[in-house]
């Protein structure tokens, strides 16, 4: 029996010197670091949206006049010059009307040349007293009369012609050629596209909800994906652009906005990207990257409890516009201090 009290004696002593050792170690100093308290900070509210990248402008190729599109050298991609021959259509009644009038001017020099012949020999009569006065004016007015129908038939003989001409089918910019998909040999009518053409600087063109239209004005910030920067010209870092254009009109609940970016190009005219507009400010909690670490899939950030404790917390976060800083949407709230270690440790706020 005494056995077993001493034992308990014993064990009751261990565990005291345990817990003192415990609260020592838990009172203990944080090791080096630095520390933030979390405070709301007037951030760009940003707005992610679809974009796509294009030209200021589209040059439409158009047929101005029926017929065959018998020829079309250029295909999608290619460069072209502003009024560059692409194509060309013919229309085949074009020249059997070109011929009728050559025939008509042709019957009208003859004519023409009739009645001078007609006027020199009147004139010369007159001149011998033969024929009155009226006889000559008679002779002039027709000779007259027979130029003026050869003025027409040329001036109809020229009109075929240039009607002719306006099958050329002519380059309207210069840029890149973005569609050209009607095959040689098809009819086309007056008006209808054979091929487009970029025209003016590359841009990336969002589509906005109305909802935020009058929130965004031109200089706003405009963030695009790093993602697409491998693929579409677009270097890396220079990935930050600025609305250029707000085009004051609504479309099926949307409205237009152009933006430049460093480096883009037309590559790859018609890419869909994604990117984020800035539309206002907003308060949020933002803390530096490097106080977020992610583990597993998980991102995390050290909290520091009260008795100066260390704790490991989920957070959600997402990117603001400064890519060096992180909102935290959850996980965490105002006021919290977080911790990270390496620098001596010294108490911020942001």
């Amino acid at each position: 029996m005494g056995k077993w009290l001493w034992l308990a004696g014993v064990m009751l002593a261990l565990s005291a010197c345990g817990s003192e050792v415990g609260q020592e170690q838990a009172l203990a100093p944080l090791p080096a670091g630095d520390m933030v308290r979390l405070v709301p900070k007037e951030i760009a509210d940003m707005k992610a949206v679809g974009a796509e990248i294009a030209t200021r402008d589209q040059a439409e190729v158009l047929a101005r006049i029926p017929g065959i599109l018998t020829a079309l050298s250029v295909r999608p991609g290619d460069s072209v010059q502003k009024g560059q021959r692409i194509g060309l259509i013919v229309d085949s009644r074009l020249g059997y009307e070109a011929s009728a009038y050559g025939a008509q001017a042709a019957a009208a020099q003859a004519e023409a040349a009739r009645a001078s012949a007609d006027l020199a020999r009147i004139r010369d009569l007159y001149n011998n007293g033969v024929y009155a006065k009226a006889r000559l004016d008679q002779a002039v007015a027709a000779a007259h009369a027979a130029d003026a129908q050869v003025a027409a038939a040329r001036a109809q003989q020229g009109a075929s012609a240039s009607v002719a001409g306006q099958g050329a089918v002519i380059a309207p910019a210069s840029g890149r050629v973005l569609r050209a998909d009607i095959p040689a040999g098809s009819p086309v009518a007056p008006g209808m596209s054979i091929a487009t053409v970029t025209a003016g600087p590359p841009v990336l063109r969002l589509m906005l909800p109305e909802s935020v239209a009058g929130q965004v004005r031109p200089g706003a910030r405009v963030i695009v994906d790093d993602t697409i920067f491998t693929d579409t010209g677009v270097p890396a870092g220079s990935h930050q652009g600025s609305v250029t254009q707000v085009y004051p009109a609504i479309t099926g609940g949307q409205v237009r906005v152009d933006a430049t970016l460093p480096g883009l190009s037309t590559q790859f005219v018609g890419r869909r990207v994604s990117a984020s507009v800035e539309i206002g400010t907003r308060k949020a909690l933002v803390v530096p990257r490097r106080f977020v670490t992610t583990r597993y899939g998980m991102d995390q950030v050290q909290i520091v409890t009260e008795g100066k404790r260390l704790g490991m917390v989920p957070v959600q976060i997402a990117p603001t516009a400064d890519p060096g800083m992180v909102e935290i949407l959850s996980g965490v709230s105002a006021g919290d201090t977080l911790f990270v270690p390496g620098n001596p440790a010294k108490a911020t706020g942001q």
